[in-house]
């Protein structure tokens, strides 16, 4: 791995390297448009041409200061890995043939060693379900994962090994469950047109769900579908307490929740919509509706405070947007977002994002991982350009991680790990210097 200069060719994707039957969203997510020339770069103000001049000494700098490399290849998944969590000791993914994978965790400075072992590839399939697994989530010692076959399951993984290698989990729950489905079954006022001819309650989806999100004390778990509905559920007893219909015009691909209680969704319609519920409110309300991409939004995500949220398209940008006057989660303008500037880089659609400390990494079907770091006055810095996985990168998922280094204190470690359609995983260390 090394860090490369910016190509400015853009490329279209084979659409029929779909995973999925319902070639609609994924279909559309890997597809390359032209990008936003509205929104103003945050990364360079320079040309074309006086930019391509000096990228050299731009990236021979970086170099010097910002290290990456590949630590590790997990190999076992035969299929895409569609979603990736960090679980305490261990990595959790998930994959385009209903798998399950648990992985233990690396410590950088044993991963570092060219002698290093690596992870135990044998007995680590937690589950073989009905669906690919669109996304997963952690609370605690629960892990929830979505599915394309419109179910959301809960397990329980125990953070250790048994004697024998193999990890222990246990099936907690399907959702909707089976005392909620019969619940709403009788009362006429529960049941929801879902196509010309068929009804059902409204606690079901019925389409795929593609990503969860989890507030921030663990009660609630959201969810979105490509059936277009954002869905609240309680994770004490796994009850769904409400269900917004229609909450967009097409599928909705991407979901990000603030630890202020605003929710933010991302659809194949172009749009990011922020909703809200105040404490006197019974159900959530639409209270923005943030449109500059002129393609679909594949991928949300919050800086580590909530004041930033970034949203990447198949437009090849990152925008970024950022609260306006600070407002605040009483409704005062809390879901209010204004574009400040975009990050370009991306050859080809942008497929998810993850954001670590100062730190957003970007995942896109040009087969690369890229790290912005975000620095004084809303400007930002490309610190490297991750290369070496043979397909799109489909998830990302990074934290910060013990280092030792005796002749340099002034370096921050962080491990990301990025999943692609090579069906393989990489585990990556940047060793990032202080601001």
């Amino acid at each position: 791995m090394g860090i490369v200069s910016c190509p400015f060719a853009c490329n279209s994707y084979n659409e029929s390297q779909s995973p999925s039957n319902h070639l609609h969203s994924d279909s559309i997510s890997l597809s390359s448009q032209p990008s936003l020339p509205s929104v103003p770069s945050l990364t360079s103000q320079l040309s074309f041409h006086h930019h391509h001049r000096l990228q050299h000494h731009q990236q021979q700098e970086l170099s010097s200061t910002t290290h990456c490399q590949c630590i590790s290849t997990l190999k076992g998944h035969s299929s895409y890995v569609f979603s990736l969590v960090l679980a305490g000791k261990f990595l959790c993914s998930g994959s385009s043939d209903e798998e399950i994978r648990v992985w233990p965790r690396y410590s950088p400075i044993a991963a570092a060693d060219a002698d290093a072992q690596e992870p135990s590839l044998t007995n680590n399939v937690v589950s073989v379900g009905k669906g690919a697994v669109k996304s997963l989530v952690v609370s605690g010692d629960q892990l929830f994962s979505a599915h394309q076959d419109h179910k959301i399951r809960v397990w329980r993984i125990y953070n250790e090994e048994t004697h024998q290698g193999k990890y222990r989990y246990r099936r907690l729950a399907t959702l909707p469950t089976l005392s909620d489905r019969v619940m709403r079954f009788l009362p006429p006022k529960n049941h929801v047109q879902v196509r010309r001819h068929k009804r059902c309650t409204w606690v079901h989806h019925v389409d795929t769900i593609s990503a969860l999100a989890l507030s921030r004390d663990g009660s609630r778990l959201y969810s979105v579908s490509w059936d277009r509905t954002l869905k609240i559920w309680r994770t004490s007893d796994f009850k769904c307490l409400e269900s917004v219909g229609s909450a967009h015009d097409d599928a909705i691909n991407a979901l990000a929740l603030s630890n202020d209680g605003f929710v933010f969704t991302g659809s194949a319609d172009k749009k990011i919509k922020v909703w809200s519920k105040l404490p006197a409110d019974k159900k959530h309300s639409l209270v923005a509706t943030l449109e500059k991409h002129q393609s679909a939004v594949n991928a949300l995500a919050l800086s580590t405070d909530g004041s930033v949220l970034y949203s990447g398209a198949c437009d090849r940008s990152i925008i970024v947007w950022e609260k306006e006057n600070g407002g605040g989660a009483d409704g005062g303008g809390g879901g209010q977002m204004v574009v400040v500037g975009a990050l370009r880089g991306h050859t080809k659609a942008i497929l998810c994002l993850a954001v670590v400390s100062d730190l957003v990494c970007s995942g896109s079907a040009d087969k690369t991982v890229r790290i912005w770091r975000r620095g004084v006055e809303k400007s930002y810095s490309c610190l490297a350009v991750l290369e070496g996985h043979r397909g799109p990168i489909k998830c990302l998922t990074a934290s910060t991680a013990a280092y030792v280094n005796t002749t340099n204190s002034s370096v921050t470690c962080y491990q990301l790990y990025s999943g692609s359609l090579d069906c393989d995983i990489k585990v990556w260390q940047l060793l990032v210097p202080l601001l």
